[in-house]
């Protein structure tokens, strides 16, 4: 049987997009990640829960109460965190200022690194043409993407059973709505170009669902990514260095290590191993 694995601890996690209360939402691994990770601050960028789709409908398993008490069990356990609403989120915005259960509301936030660098922490949507100036484009987009996920369980049943390696058309469907109406490129720059007017030498977002960690325009551009199809994070380890973890490719190289046989202890000196 194999042992539990060892809870990573790092000096600062950031999560975004996690759209609790959708059917997408990828609760089991993302209790299994808060489980595997811990950090001294958390950052929640933005669209943790899903306001949007809740007031269509309610959803709200077991699975997504859950990763709730996760979240406030660590706080209980020392961490400090702070929320940085999205804009599926945005009723959170009434409160900015203030703390629940330990978790308090910010609009946005200068998080300083361990050496010494400076990341402006913001969901992202204050700088999305189709958010701030078409909300019903928006709302359009989203409830397409809503369907191109439920599309995609099907069409990629039929891939496995094909042989063909997984292809994500909602993932698809989101890049190419995001290029058409809201272009990604300009999302980005637009970030950076806010970072640097506060002085800071980075930004950590959300918001696009594209996890990324590259430099534009000498500045560092981190996006967290999402936790209905990619199940990506930020971490900062305690030496500052930020990294996205891809938390399926983890648990992939987890089960390979865990699959390979032992290995071979070597014959004694003077005895002749057996066939």
């Amino acid at each position: 049987m194999s042992e539990e694995p060892e809870t990573v601890r790092v000096r600062t996690l950031f999560l975004s997009d996690t759209h609790l209360g959708t059917k997408g939402c990828q609760a089991g691994l993302l209790l299994d990640f808060l489980k595997d990770y811990d950090a001294d601050v958390i950052y929640l960028v933005g669209d943790i829960v899903d306001g949007w789709q809740l007031r269509s409908g309610w959803y709200w398993p077991q699975g997504h109460n859950d990763v709730v008490q996760k979240l406030l069990r660590k706080v209980r356990k020392g961490a400090h965190i702070v929320y940085v609403p999205g804009n599926h989120d945005e009723f959170l915005r009434d409160y900015i200022g203030t703390t629940f259960g330990g978790i308090e509301i910010a609009e946005s936030r200068i998080h300083e690194a361990a050496d010494g660098r400076r990341y402006l922490v913001i969901h992202g949507d204050q700088f999305d043409m189709v958010v701030r100036h078409a909300r019903w484009l928006a709302h359009l987009g989203d409830g397409a993407y809503t369907f191109a996920l439920w599309v995609n369980t099907g069409l990629n049943r039929v891939r496995r059973r094909l042989g063909l390696s997984y292809w994500s058309l909602s993932a698809w469907a989101k890049l190419k709505v995001k290029n058409a109406v809201n272009f990604i490129g300009q999302f980005e720059e637009f970030l950076t170009d806010e970072a640097r007017r506060q002085g800071a030498d980075g930004v950590i977002c959300g918001h696009i669902h594209h996890a990324a960690n590259r430099e534009i325009a000498g500045l560092r551009y981190l996006n967290t990514g999402d936790w209905v199809e990619s199940c990506t994070a930020i971490v900062e380890h305690y030496d500052g260095r930020m990294e996205v973890l891809h938390y399926p490719s983890i648990l992939r190289a987890r089960a390979a290590a865990e699959a390979e046989p032992p290995a071979e202890e070597p014959a004694l000196p003077g005895r002749r191993a057996v066939a």
